[in-house]
């Protein structure tokens, strides 16, 4: 029984490790307020996944029982998260764009993203052990 498998927890999982690459990107861009010709980066994920979810495609999906199969019908895999680079702004006079604040800004936003998902995430496995042992 794959209890943990289901869309929701591949989601999940999918935003969780979506804010890792955020949190990474981020970071990089704050070490690198000052360094001249920097261009910041950022994370495009959760316009992705809500792009995925409002489409009202049906999703009617052939079973792969082998790697080596070719998908048939519409995919229902989760997208990448995409790393995008704003190379059309320059906030110095070293044409730099990072902007601490907005930065930091988003950062935190990021954190309280993550734990979010994170405590979704708690929140399922501990309703499933629930289910199964009957408490």
């Amino acid at each position: 029984m794959q209890l943990l498998n289901g869309i929701g927890f591949q989601r999940l999982e999918s935003a969780i490790q979506a804010a890792n690459l955020r949190q990474g990107v981020l970071a990089n861009n704050i070490a690198n307020v000052d360094t001249p010709y920097f261009k910041r980066s950022s994370v495009s994920f959760e316009s992705l996944l809500q792009d995925q979810i409002n489409d009202s495609t049906p999703t009617l999906e052939g079973r792969r029982t082998n790697a080596k199969h070719f998908d048939i019908g519409l995919s229902s895999r989760l997208k990448e998260p995409a790393v995008l680079t704003d190379r059309s702004t320059a906030m110095n006079n070293n044409e730099n764009n990072v902007d601490i604040e907005s930065e930091m800004t988003q950062l935190a936003e990021n954190q309280l993203r993550y734990n979010a998902y994170i405590e979704q995430v708690n929140y399922q496995i501990k309703m499933k052990r629930t289910a199964l042992e009957g408490r």
